[in-house]
C-alpha cells in the first residue's frame, strides 16, 4: 500500500538525539511529516524538534525502561491522535572482542538494540494498525556480516532482522507493513567513537573494497524516507548492502577473510587497550553510550 505522500503522517523515531535518528526526523520534517523524537539527552532532542518545526514533539525515554517507552508512545498518540509509522533506531554498540569483554557490556548492547527495539515495535504495533501503517526497526549490515569486536551488536541486529521477519508475516493481513534498514559504516558519532580505539581501527583499516568505505549520515536518512514512502521491506544503504542481504550465506567468508590474517594483531591491540582503559574498554562507544550509560536505566 505505497503511500507516496507522507506529509501529514505521523513518525516516532527512537534515538532521535544524534546520529541517523536525528537526520532522519529532520530529512522528514521538510517532506511535512509529524515528528515524535524519541530518546536520551534531552537538551539536544529539543534543538533537534525546535529544528524539526512545530509539528514535532520530544519524549525523554530510555527504550531499556518500557515504562518511559510506553509514556512516549501516548504521549505522540495524545498529541497528533495516532501513529502511523514507527522507526527503532535506538542502538549502541561496544567495540571489544568477547574476550576482553564483559557479560554486563554485552547485555547492555542486547537489551537496547535488540529488546529495546522489539518493545518499541510492540507498544506501537496497536496504533500502527488502526493507521495501518509501517513499522523499520534499523538493523544493520552486521545483521547479514559479523565483523569481529562487535559479537553482541552483530547478534542483535540479526535477531532484530529475524524478529521482524517474522512479525512481518504476521501483520501483513491487517494491512501494516515492516522492514528491515541495513547500513554499512555510517559517519556517526558510534562509528567515530569506535575509531577513536587504536584496535577498532586497527579492525576497519584492514578492510577493502566497499567494506571500507564510511558513508555520510544524510544517505542513511535519504533511505529511510524512501523507505517510509515505498513502505519498504528492505532499506539499504550503499546499494551494495542489497546484494549482500541476497548473498548472505557468503557475506561472513568474504568479510572474515579481510579480517582473519590480523586477529593475531588486532587481538594484541586489544589487550593492551583493555589494559589501558580498564573497565570503560567495554563501555559502549561514542556520545550515544555514554548517554546511555548516564541513563537512569542503566544497571
Amino acid at each position: 500500500m505505497p503511500r507516496p505522500d507522507i506529509a501529514g503522517q505521523t513518525i516516532l523515531i527512537t534515538g532521535a538525539a544524534r546520529g541517523i535518528g536525528a537526520a532522519s526526523a529532520k530529512a522528514l520534517a521538510r517532506r511535512g511529516a509529524r515528528l515524535s523524537l524519541v530518546g536520551l539527552e534531552p537538551e539536544l532532542l529539543q534543538a533537534v524538534a525546535a529544528e524539526c518545526g512545530p509539528e514535532a514533539v520530544w519524549f525523554e525515554a530510555d527504550v531499556r525502561d518500557a515504562g518511559a517507552l510506553e509514556q512516549a508512545v501516548e504521549g505522540t498518540v495524545e498529541r497528533f491522535g495516532g501513529v502511523d509509522v514507527a522507526v527503532a533506531n535506538a542502538g549502541i554498540v561496544a567495540a571489544l572482542p568477547v574476550a576482553y569483554s564483559d557479560l554486563a557490556s554485552m547485555e547492555r548492547v542486547l537489551e537496547v538494540d535488540l529488546i529495546g527495539a522489539i518493545r518499541t515495535l510492540k507498544l506501537c504495533l496497536p496504533h500502527v494498525t488502526a493507521s495501518r501503517g509501517y513499522l523499520l526497526p534499523v538493523a544493520s549490515v552486521a545483521a547479514v556480516a559479523h565483523p569481529p569486536m562487535i559479537a553482541a551488536y552483530s547478534a542483535a541486529k540479526a535477531g532484530l532482522e529475524a524478529f521482524a521477519n517474522a512479525m512481518r508475516i504476521e501483520v501483513k493481513h491487517t494491512g501494516v507493513d515492516v522492514g528491515v534498514a541495513y547500513f554499512s559504516w555510517i559517519d556517526t558519532e558510534m562509528v567515530r567513537g569506535g575509531d577513536e580505539r587504536s584496535d577498532f581501527a586497527f579492525m576497519r583499516s584492514g578492510l577493502r573494497g566497499p567494506f571500507a568505505r564510511t558513508h555520510p549520515v544524510s544517505k542513511a536518512a535519504d533511505a529511510i524516507v524512501r523507505g517510509i514512502e515505498r513502505r519498504s521491506r528492505w532499506v539499504a544503504h550503499p546499494a551494495w548492502v542489497k546484494a549482500a542481504i541476497v548473498l548472505r550465506g557468503v557475506m561472513p567468508f568474504v568479510g572474515g577473510a579481510q579480517i582473519e590474517a590480523r586477529m593475531v594483531e588486532l587481538s594484541r591491540l586489544s589487550a593492551e587497550e583493555a589494559e589501558r582503559l580498564g573497565e570503560r574498554a567495554a563501555a559502549p562507544v561514542g556520545a550515544g553510550g555514554e548517554a546511555a550509560l548516564r541513563s537512569p536505566a542503566h544497571r
